[in-house]
C-alpha cells in the first residue's frame, strides 16, 4: 500500500472553506476526520514502560529490555504524522491519553500508549501554533484516559490547557447549539473533553459523556463494521458528539503472530481498504456519522474522504 504525501496542506483550512449552509449546522451533524492515539508518532524507548500496561508486560520489558521495547514501539505507534502534519492534512479530532512518570519530581504530564511520548505541553503548543495561523479551524481534544495522576496532576493539566489556549477554549454549552458560525463569532477554536471528575468545576472542560467513542475491540473487519453500524443507530439518544472508531485492536495472539512486522504492516494495511469502503458509504447528519477516527491517517486518502462526506448534506432538501 502506497503512503500518501505527508506534506499535503490542502486541507489546512477546510472548515473555513465550508459553505454557509454547513457552517450554520450543528457541528455534531458534520463529518470530521480524527486520529486514533493521535500523539503516538513518537515514543520514548529509553523511558520505563507506562503505567497503562499490565504487570506481565512491565516484567517482560525489564527482563528483555532492548527487544521488548522495540516490539512495543512497533505496536504502540498508531500514527506517523506529527500534530502539525495531521492538522495540515485535515485531522480535527485528537484522541489523547496522558500520564505522569511515576517517581519523577514535579507534575509533568506526558502522552502515553504503552510507552511514553512527548510532553503534553509541547503537543498543545504545536496545536495552538497551527490555530494561530488558521483562525477558522476548530479542534476537538479528547482526554479520555489518565494514568498515575492525582488531583495535583489534574490541576496542573487543566491550568496548562487554559494557559496554552486561553480565549480559544469553548465553554460548555448545549451540543446542538455548537455550530462553526457560533464558534467563529466567539473566537473559540478548541473543545476539550475531560473524562475525569477533576474537570467538573471548570466551564471549559466538557464532560466525557458529551464525546462517546464506543470501541469494537476486535481484529475482525466484519465485526468492526457491524459494531459501527449498531452504535451509529444508537447515537441520537445521547445528545452529544459521536466518535466512530474505524480501527482494529490487536490481541495478545495477534501481536505474537506479527511480532516483528508491527501494527501497521501486520494488521492495519491489509484491512484499511475494507474499512475505507465503509467510510466512503457513510453520510453525516442527524442519524449519520460525526467524527471518524483511523490509524495511520496518511496511508489512504482518509481525511479527504471524510471531509467530502459533508457534500452529501447539501443534496438533502432539509439542508437547503
Amino acid at each position: 500500500m502506497k503512503t500518501r504525501p505527508t506534506g499535503n496542506s490542502s486541507n489546512a483550512d477546510w472548515m473555513g472553506c465550508l459553505c454557509p449552509a454547513l457552517t450554520s449546522m450543528p457541528l455534531k451533524h458534520l463529518a470530521v476526520p480524527g486520529s486514533h492515539d493521535s500523539f503516538s508518532f513518537w515514543v520514548d524507548e529509553q523511558a520505563p514502560v507506562g503505567p497503562d500496561q499490565k504487570a506481565y508486560v512491565k516484567y517482560l520489558a525489564t527482563v528483555f529490555r532492548f527487544l521488548a521495547k522495540k516490539v512495543m514501539r512497533k505496536w504502540s505507534m498508531t500514527q506517523n504524522l506529527t500534530f502539525k502534519e495531521q492538522l495540515e492534512g485535515g485531522i480535527r479530532y485528537f484522541d489523547l491519553r496522558v500520564s505522569s512518570k511515576p517517581g519523577e519530581p514535579g507534575h509533568e504530564i506526558y502522552f502515553i500508549h504503552g510507552l511514553f511520548g512527548h510532553k503534553v505541553r509541547d503537543g498543545l503548543n504545536d496545536i495552538n501554533g497551527f490555530l494561530n495561523t488558521h483562525k477558522k479551524e476548530v479542534v476537538f481534544l479528547d482526554f479520555n484516559h489518565h494514568y498515575a495522576m492525582d488531583e495535583e496532576h489534574h490541576r496542573y493539566l487543566i491550568k496548562m490547557l487554559k494557559d496554552v489556549f486561553g480565549h480559544k477554549l469553548c465553554k460548555i454549552d448545549v451540543v446542538e447549539d455548537i455550530t462553526l458560525n457560533y464558534l467563529w463569532e466567539n473566537r473559540y477554536q478548541v473543545l476539550v473533553f475531560y473524562h475525569h471528575a477533576s474537570g467538573e468545576d471548570c466551564p471549559q472542560m466538557w464532560p466525557g459523556n458529551k464525546m462517546p467513542a464506543p470501541w469494537a475491540n476486535t481484529t475482525d473487519t466484519t465485526k468492526l463494521i457491524q459494531f459501527l453500524e449498531t452504535t451509529l443507530g444508537e447515537r441520537a439518544k445521547y445528545g452529544s458528539f459521536h466518535v466512530s472508531q474505524a480501527i482494529l485492536t490487536p490481541r495478545v495472539k495477534t501481536i505474537a503472530k506479527g511480532l516483528v512486522q508491527g501494527l501497521r504492516n501486520y494488521l492495519v494495511e491489509k484491512n484499511l481498504p475494507t474499512i475505507m469502503t465503509w467510510v466512503e458509504a457513510q453520510k453525516p447528519g442527524k442519524d449519520g456519522v460525526n467524527i471518524i477516527t483511523s490509524d495511520f491517517v496518511e496511508l489512504v486518502d482518509f481525511a479527504n474522504t471524510v471531509i467530502k462526506l459533508n457534500n452529501l448534506l447539501l443534496k438533502d432538501p432539509k439542508c437547503s
